[in-house]
């Protein structure tokens, strides 16, 4: 199961924004990501709208954080994108819908949820200031490090 790509690109567009700390428009975080203009709109239109980032208008328009990177978790992204709270399957959200047509609690939705909550506990205990602090203090090859 993987985060949508939506989201994948919600949380390097932020982290652009926090690596820079500075203003930049659409245009220049879509093309640093590889995501057409339009896209990168929606996506910062949903992360002006939960309140990560601001928005300006006109010739020095573009967008900023609207708060500390130490302040914004990837919790914060995965729910401005996905709705929130992320849940590990449908069966588990306010409505509850069972893909077996049925009511009350099963086993399976208890484990939904107790993941569902662990996701989101680890999620929130990751933000975008502490990740920049281990990118800087990180050595040159540890950056190109990826997977598990």
């Amino acid at each position: 199961m993987y985060l949508t790509q939506e989201t994948d690109y919600a949380v390097r567009i932020l982290y652009s924004l926090a690596r820079c700390g500075c203003r930049k428009d659409a245009a220049s975080l879509g093309k640093s990501m590889n995501v057409t203009l339009r896209f990168s709109l929606k996506i910062l239109g949903k992360l002006s709208a939960a309140g990560l980032v601001k928005s300006f208008k006109g010739t020095h328009g573009g967008y900023e954080l609207a708060r500390d990177a130490h302040e914004i978790t990837l919790k914060d992204v995965v729910n401005a994108v996905e709705g929130e709270p992320y849940a590990l399957s449908r069966c588990i959200s306010e409505k509850g819908e069972c893909n077996r047509g049925a009511s009350g609690c099963c086993v399976f939705q208890r484990e939904y949820a107790r993941i569902s909550q662990s996701i989101n506990q680890q999620l929130s205990a990751v933000n975008f200031g502490d990740l920049l602090d281990r990118e800087r203090k990180a050595q040159p090859d540890e950056n190109l490090v990826c997977g598990g």
